[in-house]
């Protein structure tokens, strides 16, 4: 029973990736207009997510927090290096070939949701080990976080230079990780507990990194006071989500 309550709670938690399928309905054009927004919302939810929901579990009850503060560090680093590889290969592609090379973001932010999704999957599985009530709660609680970040992601994606469909087949592929998550934490059980902290920290790092370092310095190429406005909006609009979910959890 555990094993069906579980990977029943993250097949469902999966399909909520594809909440861009939405966007199908509406044009290319009408698509790329709104995606200024759709990256200030997910800027807005990947600080809120970092500061509101993952530092303060980190550092719960921590004696040694500097330990987690260089994980995060470490996972700023390995985002950057991460980046100029993707960035190398993506030059090398361009002196190459006469295809659309997509921006290396799009791959940064799959890594780094992926790890999260993973993460998500093994805290399910952990939650249905200590008890079915458990369980659910805790599945309700990721799936209230996960829809207003996988809009996000989705957004990511998009301006990343992904097409609708291929954003919609990467950001499901990458929500599946966390079926496995399930699947290590069920067999693994309670050893989890010394690399959850570690995994959740360079998360962490490269959330920050891609909010901070990529997506910030796209919304500041837009300098007209209303869109920046609006811009502004947005990311606080991604924060409250995120300090809402909090209070409900």
């Amino acid at each position: 029973m555990v094993w069906l309550y579980a990977l029943g709670s993250v097949t469902v938690i999966s399909l909520i990736s594809l909440v861009g399928v939405i966007t199908l309905s509406f044009s290319e054009l009408r698509v790329r207009q709104l995606l200024s927004l759709f990256v200030a919302l997910s800027v807005g939810a990947l600080f809120g997510d970092v500061f509101i929901h993952i530092l303060p579990e980190l550092f719960l009850g921590v004696s040694q927090p500097i330990n987690l503060t260089i994980f995060i560090l470490v996972g700023l680093l390995i985002f950057f290096v991460l980046e100029k590889f993707l960035h190398w290969h993506h030059h090398h592609h361009v002196e190459n070939c006469e295809h659309k090379i997509v921006h290396p973001l799009g791959y940064l932010n799959l890594v780094s949701d992926g790890l999260h999704n993973f993460i998500d999957g093994i805290v399910i599985g952990v939650s249905y080990l200590a008890g079915t009530e458990i369980g659910i709660a805790t599945t309700l609680a990721v799936i209230l976080h996960e829809i207003p970040q996988e809009i996000g992601d989705f957004a990511v994606l998009l301006h990343a230079g992904f097409t609708r469909h291929r954003a919609l087949i990467l950001n499901f592929l990458s929500a599946l990780l966390a079926v496995a998550g399930v699947i290590v934490a069920i067999i693994f059980g309670k050893r989890l507990n010394t690399f959850m902290p570690i995994a959740l920290a360079l998360a962490a790092g490269g959330f920050l990194y891609i909010a901070g370092s990529d997506l910030v310095p796209e919304l500041h190429k837009t300098t007209d006071l209303k869109k920046s406005g609006a811009q502004l909006f947005a990311i606080g609009i991604g924060i409250a989500l995120m300090l809402l979910l909090k209070l409900i959890n």
